[in-house]
């Protein structure tokens, strides 16, 4: 009860002293609107990447070649040492052969849906007349098609036949069909497409029109004429167009249901490494999971948004010693209120529970305040950003906490003076 009345004291006075209080709880709200506003912020970037990132396949496996670490050099005298890793160029023995990943689809046939492969073409110009837009051509096969999750708006998607005979047919955005050819998503299909790459122009034909979205982990062009798109294509007629007739440098390994990409990652490097490369002198198989990419980009997020917050927190610091000095001339001005409670049978803890209460109430209001602030501020970057917000709940709870702290410990001080006034001085006060 007695903590009660002394609330209702403390919100008394603010209302008594508005504009000595809002400037003595500056420092507390411009403090928790700063750590609240990084923290959302940086909350709000850091689930829109990874969710982004979990999108392109948070369970999936890259399998990759790597340039061994090491290399053993021996010494006509006999003696080994090792060196870094040689700069050579990639032979056909060195590449992912069909036979290599018929072998793993078999010997992992539970744990593995597919593979994804993929050929980038580069980047060119589609070109009509006078109308242009810039493309980035990639041949893919069936699963890596089902993969990029492609919501197609008209005409059909690329199809066995296709891959087999290596038509060269592409899937096109609705951008690209309205930057170039100006018609409807429907007239375009099976309209020809003049693609320049590298100063030679390539003829496609369009089979399929599909919706273009953009990356949130990109920024795209102001001018949606200049926005490069993916033109899709199968993936023999990309290793055709680049006469590659190797293997594969790289590929993505899509788990099935319930495995674990980490676990299965690591035991397809030790399988394709003891089998296929323990003999090869410069390469060896690597494999990297997009869930441990997530976890490295969330944990690097939340160390530089809490980094930069701590910063900002100084200013509760600054905020603080306002309050300390507020609570010091109240109590000068109080000094015969006080005199009179002690006169009256009021004892120390009382005083002291009295001030103390008014300096984390202080506080409370100035960090209520300051949370408000802090997330429309953050609100308004995530907007600017294109993000959507996500309020820090940790950062809320964190700044209360502070908020009260702050009120303990700035007010202790003036509260405990004030307690140890003598009531006969303080009676006496003028």
């Amino acid at each position: 009860m007695l903590f009660l009345e002394n609330v209702l004291l403390a919100l008394s006075g603010l209302r008594a002293n508005k504009m000595r209080s809002l400037l003595t709880m500056l420092g507390i709200i411009i403090g928790i609107a700063s750590v609240i506003a990084i923290m959302t912020l940086g909350d709000s970037i850091s689930s829109s990447v990874t969710d982004s990132m979990s999108s392109m396949g948070a369970n999936n496996i890259t399998v990759g070649l790597q340039q061994k670490s090491t290399t053993e050099e021996t010494t006509e005298s006999g003696m080994t040492f090792s060196m870094g890793p040689r700069a050579t160029e990639m032979s056909d023995d060195d590449y992912v052969t069909d036979e290599m990943l018929q072998d793993l689809e078999e010997r992992y046939a539970d744990s593995i849906d597919g593979f994804s492969l993929t050929e980038s073409v580069g980047s060119g110009t589609a070109q009509d007349g006078s109308a242009y837009a810039y493309v980035s051509a990639t041949g893919l096969n069936a699963d890596a098609l089902e993969n990029e999750d492609l919501t197609l708006l008209a005409g059909r998607t690329l199809t066995d036949r296709d891959q087999e005979e290596s038509r060269k047919v592409v899937l096109v955005s609705d951008l690209l069909v309205e930057n170039l050819l100006g018609t409807s998503n429907i007239e375009a299909v099976g309209q020809t497409v003049n693609v320049l790459f590298e100063e030679r122009y390539y003829a496609y034909t369009i089979v399929g029109v599909y919706e273009y979205e953009e990356s949130s982990l990109g920024f795209s062009s102001s001018s949606s004429e200049d926005t490069e798109t993916t033109m899709y294509m199968p993936l023999q007629t990309a290793r055709d167009q680049n006469h590659n007739t190797s293997g594969y440098s790289q590929f993505t390994v899509l788990t099935a249901d319930g495995v674990s990409a980490s676990e299965l990652g690591t035991s397809i490097e030790e399988y394709l490494n003891s089998r296929y490369y323990s003999n090869n002198e410069s390469y060896e198989i690597s494999t990297m999971t997009m869930e441990s990419v997530v976890e490295s980009m969330t944990e690097m997020l939340s160390t530089i948004s809490l980094a930069i917050a701590a910063i900002a927190g100084i200013s509760l610091l600054v905020g603080g010693i306002g309050v300390m000095n507020i609570m010091l001339v109240s109590i000068m001005e109080r000094t015969r209120e006080i005199g009179t409670r002690k006169a009256l049978g009021a004892t120390n803890g009382s005083i002291r529970l009295q001030f103390i209460t008014e300096a984390i109430v202080l506080c409370l209001v100035g960090g209520a305040i300051g949370i408000v602030l802090g997330i429309a501020i953050a609100a308004a970057g995530t907007n600017m950003l294109g993000y959507a917000v996500s309020p820090s709940v940790a950062g809320i709870v964190l700044s209360v906490s502070f908020s009260v702290f702050i009120g303990v410990f700035f007010g202790y001080y003036p509260a405990n003076k004030a307690a140890k006034l003598n009531p006969i001085e303080a009676l006496r006060y003028e």
